[in-house]
């Protein structure tokens, strides 16, 4: 094994660090294949070539060192960082993914004791944080798909692997978006199949926990995910196609506000039914749902899911209604109180939302004057400030304002990115889809 020391780069080495932040794959790969370049030199500071390219954001150039054989896990940063953490600092979730199904080491602590994820927390990369606490490595599932001891029979047919690895590692917890995952692939909407499913999340769950590094909150999303496959079962035992019914419940609503009551309730009683009853993670949940009358905030969806993907403060972001996708856009054109990602989560919710549409349209219409009213306000009393502060030619009026150089540079950034939010979403409320023409199935 080459012993390689800090600083002590070749000229071709010193080359590769300045392609990387400002030339092509091309010539990476280029001085990549001489002899003089070691993929894994480090400069003064410890780091490696891919550690620049993660924190650079620098995508290709990772995949790139990555095929040459950089180690992924090198830990020689003066501070102790690894790749990973530069790219979780970077805020870069697709390098942050290639280094994770890279081998990265998740649990691998700076100087300071932080790993990657609190890294990305502390520093709000709140995306890198979700994808490093929902990662879960597909060899970790295959073991199951072989027969273990004395076992004839694996635990989980190999066919299955796949489709329960893609739900294993959403990021979207909600349960009609687990139930529409589980819907749409004919291998697990079986209830044989689900049955092996959520017998190995428990599996796995107990393992989470009995390991010498306890990791409550994989933990509990298996948990979480394995209650959600048994309830899809019950249904599926009263007769085929059961899972739309399930989804069905699962949205509708009370008739004051559509708030989904059975939801919640699923939600509360995957929690409680946790059977880890000492871990820490069961109890700060607890406290935190326990005091909170059924209907009001934070919901059991909000405060599980915070708990398990570190999703917190996305005030800029929408929800979708139906199966809770980050990112939605589109409004119902007549109450435009409510999100969707299309047509088809507009479709499934319409039979709950058109009991309650014209009572959120009144609701909405309200806001709008209210917010018509105070905006007439607020310019009204800019106007009188301004008279007010009216001063004579000897007085340049500049002096009697806020200079540029008072300014918040990070306030006024924050003020654009709102009006740019703000534009936005009056470009999608003419863009959305009509509800009430959709028909209830």
């Amino acid at each position: 094994m080459v012993h390689i020391k800090k600083g002590e780069l070749t000229q071709e080495e010193k080359d590769l660090l300045e392609v990387i932040g400002k030339g092509t794959v091309q010539e990476a790969g280029t001085l990549l294949a001489s002899k003089n370049v070691h993929v894994n030199c480090l400069d003064e500071n410890g780091m490696t070539p891919l550690m620049h390219a993660a924190y650079k954001g620098k995508l290709d150039m990772c995949k790139l060192l990555l095929r040459h054989g950089a180690d992924v896990n090198c830990h020689q940063h003066e501070h102790g960082y690894t790749a990973l953490m530069f790219a979780a600092l970077s805020g870069n979730k697709d390098i942050t993914w290639v280094m994770l199904e890279a081998g990265a080491e998740t649990d691998v602590v700076n100087s300071v004791g932080r790993t990657a994820a609190q890294m990305a927390a502390f520093v709000g990369q709140h995306d890198c944080v979700t994808i490093i606490n929902n990662f879960f490595p597909r060899e970790k599932l295959d073991y199951y798909t072989k027969p273990q001891g004395l076992d004839k029979e694996p635990r989980l047919p190999p066919k299955l692997a796949s489709p329960l690895h893609k739900i294993i590692t959403t990021t979207n917890l909600h349960p009609v978006k687990i139930v529409m995952l589980i819907n749409e692939n004919p291998l697990l909407a079986e209830e044989a199949a689900l049955n092996k499913c959520y017998k190995v999340m428990d599996l796995i769950c107990e393992k989470c926990m009995k390991q010498r590094d306890m990791n409550e909150v994989l933990a509990m999303k298996m948990h979480y995910i394995s209650c959600i496959f048994q309830k899809c079962i019950n249904f599926l035992k009263d007769g085929e196609n059961k899972l739309d019914t399930l989804i069905k419940s699962l949205l509708k609503g009370r008739p004051s506000d559509g708030f989904p009551i059975y939801q919640e309730k699923i939600i509360r009683e995957s929690i409680r039914k946790f059977p880890y009853c000492e871990a820490t993670l069961l109890q700060q949940l607890v406290r935190s749902i326990a005091p909170v009358e059924i209907g009001s905030d934070p919901t059991a969806f909000s405060v599980l899911t915070q708990a398990i993907t570190g999703q917190v403060g996305f005030v800029d972001v929408e929800f979708c209604t139906t199966c809770g996708e980050k990112g939605a856009s589109k409004r119902c054109s007549v109450c435009k109180m409510v999100i969707y990602c299309d047509q088809t989560c507009q479709k499934t919710h319409w039979f709950a939302h058109k009991k309650i549409c014209k009572n959120l349209k009144d609701i909405y219409e309200k806001q709008q004057l209210e917010a018509a009213k105070e905006k007439s306000e607020e310019e009204n009393n800019s106007k009188l400030d301004v008279n007010s502060n009216c001063v004579n030619e000897e007085q340049p009026e500049a002096e009697t304002g806020i200079s540029q150089e008072d300014c918040n540079p990070k306030d006024s950034v924050e003020g654009e990115r709102e009006s740019l939010q703000s534009d936005a979403g009056l470009e999608c409320l003419q863009d959305a889809p009509v509800g009430p023409q959709l028909s209830e199935e």
